[in-house]
């Protein structure tokens, strides 16, 4: 017990140190010690390879790709074996040709419209597992890069301050 001379207080417990939040949006939070995606949650120690791939494309976009493929392709056989491509006049072999570049057309613009996903995939216990997807860029390298810090942290044993835990060295004078 303290005294001063008013009054008597017992000495405050310590309390451990709070993790340090590295990053921390709705539904996202990486800390010192964890990672929390939604319900999902890892301890970052138990993470190994990470590594970052973008996701599949828009499923509508490929399915537009392959359909159109089809057709033209089909319109061009069918073509070939009626002796339709004899009679043809220039300019409609130049039709021809730029609704062959259609399915490009389309592949360029379904990828515009609906950009596959970034995913951050790593090793938990073993298992490969994807910790975290995302259609925003900036936010997926935020939590990419907090996440990062985190193994560092870790690894490099911990994230107390370099000057609070060690006396600072001080001239004599």
């Amino acid at each position: 017990m303290q005294r001063d001379g008013f009054s008597t207080r017992p000495p405050r417990p310590s309390r451990p140190a709070a993790p340090t939040l590295l990053y921390a949006r709705p539904g996202i939070v990486v800390t010192g010690e964890r990672f929390t995606v939604g319900r999902n949650s890892w301890r970052v120690a138990e993470l190994t390879q990470l590594w970052a791939t973008r996701g599949p494309h828009d499923r509508l976009a490929v399915r537009a790709v392959v359909v159109t493929a089809a057709l033209i392709g089909a319109v061009g056989v069918l073509l070939g074996f009626t002796g339709g491509l004899q009679r043809l006049t220039a300019s409609a072999y130049l039709i021809l040709g730029v609704v062959g570049l259609l399915p490009l057309l389309l592949a360029l613009i379904g990828d515009r419209w609906r950009p596959p996903a970034y995913e951050l995939w790593g090793r938990y216990r073993g298992a490969e597992v994807l910790l975290f997807s995302s259609d925003d860029e900036r936010q997926f390298g935020q939590v990419k890069r907090a996440l990062q810090r985190a193994r560092e942290g870790i690894r490099h044993g911990g994230w107390e301050e370099p000057l609070a835990s060690v006396d600072p060295w001080r001239p004599n004078r």
